[in-house]
């Protein structure tokens, strides 16, 4: 009985330090991580020539964002409503996102592009999910890459991607009597 209720103080124990941390990240966020994410955001923007602005979205305490949109434009889509007038369809052109979870711990997003009217905007992509202290200047450019990365495969979008075979073979090309 005493290793079982020795076990269970453990596991009490363990519960109160994650509580514990969850107010040390979200206080973190609110000192210096927020804007140090979007410092780093504007100047690898800005080095970069990346196009964008850096938002901070915060309409839930704790739950906070800071975004880095590539904002929205006309599509180049219309529906001609009369001779006179067309609707344009408007393209959101997608977004890198660092959001407060609820315990404190930033997740890092890729929102994809989408056309309003067109379609249904894909899924986020996660990145990763870190504890305030784990983001460090480095990761910045990398998920700006992976974010650049992801919004030029979506605008190039064409179903040509050659077919992946299964199996040992799969990096090895067939043979032929030239090889």
């Amino acid at each position: 009985m005493d290793t079982q209720i020795f076990n269970l103080q453990r596991k009490v124990l363990r519960y109160k330090e994650v509580l514990q941390q969850t107010d040390i990240y979200r206080q973190t966020w609110k000192d210096s991580l927020k804007k140090e994410i979007m410092d780093q955001l504007t100047q690898l923007a800005e080095a970069s020539g990346l196009e964008g602005q850096v938002e901070e979205r915060g309409d839930l305490e704790n739950l906070e964002a800071v975004v880095f949109t590539l904002g929205s434009a006309r599509s180049g889509m219309f529906q001609q409503v009369n001779d006179d007038f067309q609707r344009d369809l408007v393209k959101y052109n997608g977004a890198l996102v660092y959001q407060q979870l609820f315990n404190g711990k930033i997740v890092v997003l890729v929102q994809y592009p989408f056309i309003e009217g067109y379609s249904e905007p894909k899924q986020p992509k996660q990145i990763a999910i870190y504890r305030p202290a784990e983001l460090q200047a480095p990761f910045f450019i990398r998920h700006l890459e992976t974010f650049i990365t992801e919004i030029t495969h979506w605008e190039d979008y064409d179903d040509d991607e050659p077919a992946q075979r299964i199996g040992f073979q799969r990096n090895f090309a067939p043979q032929t009597d030239e090889s």
